[in-house]
């Protein structure tokens, strides 16, 4: 289970809950956690958390964040690689599924790439969000709009599983049956 999330804590206490609630979750589960590597905000604690729980933890760090995020070295395996590109692919390699925690700027951007990749049908793999306290409600807003102006066919949507809670979001991840449709509107792809 690849798992995106901020490397900051974020102001609402609940982020750092859920992300303790979903590392152990996993490991109790014993579905592997593949991260970013670091030891710092919601990505240090969901890493630590599954640690805790006897859970296995794969980190993927570019060798130019080791030092800012203070790379993990308590982990199963950390693999140091030479850019967020190589990062990201590795990561999508390793994963079977995908979650995305609260957090910023790069959270949404592996987040979205992977859905996007989704839609592409370069991948047939689960994504979620773990909607804390409505966390990703204006994100899951700006699908539905999207879906207006149809820049989204309504059956894209769900790509996008949500929960509040990580179990429930578990639960959905595991029973995911991928949509089998273009994401063009009003025209036929050309190979």
């Amino acid at each position: 289970m690849c798992v995106f999330c901020g490397s900051n804590l974020g102001l609402n206490p609940a982020y750092q809950l859920a992300a303790e609630a979903l590392g152990k979750a996993l490991a109790q589960r014993e579905l592997g956690l593949i991260y970013g590597g670091g030891n710092v905000g919601l990505i240090g604690v969901v890493a630590d958390s599954a640690l805790a729980t006897g859970g296995q933890v794969i980190g993927v760090i570019p060798e130019f964040l080791v030092a800012k995020e203070i790379a993990h070295k308590g982990l199963t395996k950390l693999h140091v690689v030479g850019s967020m590109h190589e990062r990201k692919a590795l990561m999508a390699d390793l994963a079977d599924a995908f979650i995305a925690l609260p957090g910023g700027y790069g959270t949404l951007e592996e987040f979205c790439e992977i859905l996007t990749w989704a839609q592409l049908g370069l991948h047939q793999k689960p994504q979620g969000l773990l909607n804390v306290e409505g966390y990703y409600d204006p994100l899951l807003q700006l699908f539905d709009q999207a879906t207006t102006e149809q820049f989204l066919k309504p059956a894209l949507l769900t790509l996008v599983l949500q929960a509040t809670e990580p179990e429930i979001l578990l639960n959905q991840l595991e029973n995911y049956k991928p949509p089998k449709v273009d994401k063009w509107i009003g025209c036929d792809a050309k190979p």
